[in-house]
């Protein structure tokens, strides 16, 4: 598989607690430099990295990060403000509890109040396989189908877990045509990107993929 066509379907992300902006606008020359198809940062700094990549380059943040258990009305509210600040798209965490309890209306209430916040903006629906059961998820595509949601993604990377090859391929068996998958956490090769875009994954998250590529390019320029 070319890597320029791996590199056009990462979301170039960093989430630490810890990152300051000389990071954040490294890895958006980064994804100018090599055609991610987005940088995905902290809220906090979408509006200054907005200022800085203007249209060349997409920037996605994340809503109800890292645990999903925010109300509704914060998670609106986070969404709204991302869009005011120049978000190009959104990846919100879903409300596991609720995964838990069975509360199938309330999760496609809240995904669905998500999306009329984004407008024609894309969104990304975590759902975090790692501690979900397979009918769990199963029930997740469904809903997330029905949401109006664009993307269905499997991580955050903060629960322990990331995304297997067993969990795409289940999206893909079970979302609906118009629900694209992205795979993210743990993501820490070439053979891993491959992997999971043969399985149906459009987006995938990670910061690897790219200092993958970085890597290599140094050791060509020092020949």
């Amino acid at each position: 598989m070319d890597i320029n066509e791996i590199l056009g379907k990462v979301d170039h992300t960093l989430l630490a607690q810890g990152a300051t902006w000389e990071q954040i606008r490294g890895i958006c020359d980064d994804g100018l430099k090599y055609r991610t198809a987005s940088v995905c940062i902290p809220a906090s700094f979408v509006r200054q990295a907005k200022e800085y990549v203007g249209d060349r380059l997409a920037v996605c943040t994340v809503i109800g990060f890292p645990n999903g258990y925010s109300t509704t009305a914060v998670k609106v509210y986070e969404t709204a403000d991302a869009v005011k600040n120049g978000a190009d798209e959104i990846d919100m965490v879903i409300n596991i509890g609720w995964v838990k309890d069975r509360r199938w209306d309330d999760l496609l209430g809240e995904i669905r109040a998500v999306k009329a916040a984004c407008g024609e903006r894309i969104l990304k629906v975590i759902i975090e396989t790692c501690l979900l059961t397979d009918e769990e998820k199963v029930r997740m595509c469904r809903i997330v189908s029905d949401s109006g949601a664009d993307y269905i993604k499997t991580s955050t990377g903060f629960a322990g877990g990331g995304a297997t090859r067993e969990d795409v391929a289940l999206f893909a068996a079970n979302v609906a045509p118009h629900v694209k998958i992205k795979a993210a956490g743990g993501i820490s090769s070439l053979e891993d990107a491959e992997a999971f875009i043969r399985l149906g994954a459009s987006r995938l998250g990670t910061s690897r993929i790219v200092k993958i590529v970085k890597n290599t390019d140094t050791d060509k320029n020092a020949y």
